[in-house]
């Protein structure tokens, strides 16, 4: 999997980790391991594990007796999550690609993901690596972004970005906002082998210290400051002064305010 979307290198896993974690992904983690019922003694892969946001929620989570195994594309992300991760005997984390899993069939009895899955070039394919690594009966928990049209500050970072470039525009932010078609998502879990699919939808008002701090995140904290870098059409500084003040405009400047939507997916190997 190496497509530029999925590039979380550099300095950008601190930025995503600062500005943006305690913002839109912490409380999505919350939710999405409060979902999780394992059995005894549990075997769980987390797949596109960041910097470490869901880990540590299942950390905090899972029984003494539990294992759990975290994973990510990126090394440099994995190299931030251990600078974030309490030691725990309970813990491996390493770099792996989701398409092709280097675990034995039936080794583990959850599967959880973040906001990874639209990053998947081979979506069916990732998702049948899933089903190959599951237990019988284990858990598939993952989840995706609502359109940009319901997440207003991925929309306003998208356009305002956007702005800057007289042609060819960054499109970075059509890949995590782009994968939400329930009927799209219901059709790719049946064709890797998963039964009894459920989405949810959630709604969660969130909160930054400041759109100025939000901003940052929205720029630096994601692979689009690569063409913004390379492109030198403006310089970073600029382009995250138009996003706070395109953000403070939508939810507040100190602090900053808005609603995030995702859809929640759940389903049994």
């Amino acid at each position: 999997m190496t497509t530029d979307a999925a590039k979380f290198v550099g300095s950008i896993p601190d930025f995503y980790d600062r500005h943006l974690g305690p913002v839109i992904f912490e409380p999505n983690a919350v939710d999405i391991v409060s979902r999780l019922v394992l059995p005894p003694a549990a075997n769980v892969l987390e797949v596109a594990c960041g910097t470490g946001i869901v880990t540590r929620e299942l950390l905090a989570r899972l029984p003494a007796d539990a294992r759990l195994t975290a994973t990510d594309l990126n090394e440099q992300m994995i190299d931030h999550a251990r600078t974030r991760l309490p030691a725990d005997p309970r813990l491996t984390l390493r770099a792996a690609d989701a398409q092709s899993l280097p675990f034995p069939d039936g080794t583990f009895d959850a599967y959880v993901c973040q906001f990874g899955v639209m990053f998947f070039p081979d979506k069916v394919g990732a998702l049948r690596e899933a089903r190959r690594v599951l237990k019988p009966g284990g858990t598939l928990l993952f989840n995706v972004w609502c359109s940009m049209a319901e997440n207003a500050f991925g929309r306003i970072a998208h356009e305002t970005i956007g702005s800057f470039f007289t042609s060819d525009p960054p499109t970075f932010y059509h890949t995590p906002y782009g994968w939400c078609d329930e009927s799209v998502i219901l059709e790719t879990l049946e064709q890797a082998d998963f039964r009894s699919p459920v989405i949810e939808r959630v709604e969660h008002v969130t909160t930054s210290e400041s759109s100025d701090h939000f901003a940052v995140g929205w720029v630096q904290g994601n692979p689009v400051v690569h063409a913004i870098t390379e492109r030198g059409t403006a310089d970073t500084a600029t382009v995250i002064a138009a996003v706070s003040a395109e953000l403070a405009r939508a939810g507040g400047e100190r602090p900053w305010e808005g609603i995030m939507r995702a859809l929640v997916v759940s389903a049994k190997a």
